[in-house]
């Protein structure tokens, strides 16, 4: 079928918006039940290094304040070589550090970690302005928030660590439920040494 000048361009135009804008990607340990606890995962070098690669081709994190605060002071001093840590713990610290992290929360305004920022306003909106101004990509790793935001239709890909444990408790992915079915596609699925197997899924549509 023949185009015309005047619609290839705007074909075109899209398409390089659609490149600029970068895409909303959530991230999180989950073992074969769903449960999605921090303490069930396996917490090992090669963990540590497959999220050290993802926060990399990420252009800033996305988080609750729960999850925020989980973070907020272990952290840092393991990148300030308070706390000693194998050179992969170590690793993810610094690049955390410098990294641009956006906390969303209605009962606290103050994050003093380095390159926080309070995500404030409407969430749809503040968000999907976040996305448009990372041509990278954003990375929400937090579980509520995540499903909140999907509920909102914001999520664009899944990079699950699938651990191989049965929690045989909660809290579980998406035990708050969404609206409807999201339906899937698969990208790459890479065993890791430990038994983890690291799920890569794109939305469909």
């Amino acid at each position: 079928m023949w185009h015309s000048r005047n619609t290839l361009a705007k074909i075109s135009s899209r398409v390089s918006n659609e490149k600029l804008m970068g895409i909303l990607t959530f991230s999180i340990n989950v073992t074969l039940d769903g449960c999605v606890d921090h303490q069930e995962g396996i917490a090992d070098d090669e963990t540590h290094a497959f999220f050290t690669r993802l926060m990399d081709q990420g252009g800033a994190m996305l988080w609750g304040r729960v999850t925020y605060e989980m973070m907020e002071h272990y952290w840092p001093m393991v990148a300030r070589g308070e706390v000693e840590a194998p050179p992969a713990i170590r690793e993810w610290a610094d690049k955390l550090e410098v990294k641009p992290k956006y906390v969303v929360s209605s009962t606290r305004t103050d994050f003093p970690w380095n390159n926080s920022h309070h995500l404030t306003g409407d969430l749809r909106a503040s968000v999907q302005k976040l996305k448009d101004e990372t041509p990278a990509g954003v990375l929400v790793g937090s579980g509520k928030l995540a499903a909140e935001l999907d509920r909102m239709d914001l999520v664009d890909e899944y990079k699950f660590l699938v651990h191989p444990r049965i929690a045989g408790h909660g809290p579980t992915l998406y035990e708050s439920g969404l609206p409807s079915t999201r339906r899937l596609e698969l990208i790459s699925s890479t065993p890791l040494s430990n038994g983890a197997v690291a799920m890569h899924y794109r939305r469909v549509g």
